[in-house]
């Protein structure tokens, strides 16, 4: 089974994919993880992804693309979660291109939705373990009483520098300018499914986990 998760950032993508990884032996793809992974890779790839990174350029859809196809090439486990990707109208099309070449297909695109409000006041709260990168947060899901990560064990957390109001508002702009036209573009395609993104953590799993037995 290949999906999408479709929300603006902040609205638990990460997290429920972890879940997923561990529930369903599904592989996660963040465009974000594969872009570090290849650019320590040291393969040819690897080494445009480096000098595009080092040059504070924007790497290019054409290149994530290849890190994608490459993926699909791999062991396909439980199948596939995309997470960060598609963003755009163009991508979403190389995605199907992409899919239909590798005898694959997308079986739902989830759309975890969230109040603005709401999201701005979560992420404000939001902590990684360094280590790992489980995600935590001061309301839902606060660090543990002895500091230690509940995933590796490790105690070190770190929020993100753009974790703050003025810079979540930038990203939800870029995200509702680019991103968010998928939303009818997968619902003509009778591939979205929506779910409450701003429920507890176990709350949106289960509702995920409906969408997946419902399409499976």
């Amino acid at each position: 089974m290949n999906i999408i998760l479709l929300g603006p950032p902040g609205a638990g993508k990460g997290t429920q994919a972890r879940r997923l990884e561990v529930e369903r032996d599904m592989i996660q793809l963040s465009t974000g993880d594969m872009l570090r992974e290849a650019r320590s890779s040291g393969t040819e790839m690897g080494e445009r992804v480096a000098a595009i990174m080092d040059a504070g350029q924007l790497v290019t859809d054409e290149i994530v693309i290849g890190l994608i196809e490459e993926k699909l090439r791999g062991d396909r486990a439980g199948g596939f979660i995309f997470d960060g990707f598609p963003r755009t109208l163009a991508q979403a099309d190389a995605l199907s291109e992409i899919l239909a070449k590798h005898d694959a297909t997308l079986d739902a695109v989830v759309e975890m939705r969230v109040d603005d409000a709401a999201l701005v006041e979560r992420i404000v709260a939001r902590s990684t373990c360094a280590n790992c990168g489980e995600v935590y947060n001061d309301i839902t899901k606060p660090i543990p009483d002895d500091g230690k990560c509940t995933n590796c064990g490790g105690t070190e957390f770190k929020r993100r520098a753009d974790d703050n109001a003025e810079a979540l508002t930038t990203r939800l702009m870029e995200y509702y300018k680019k991103t968010s036209p998928l939303i009818g573009y997968y619902y003509a395609k009778d591939q979205l499914r929506p779910v409450d993104g701003l429920g507890e953590i176990d709350a949106v799993a289960q509702s995920i986990s409906a969408v997946l037995q419902e399409t499976s």
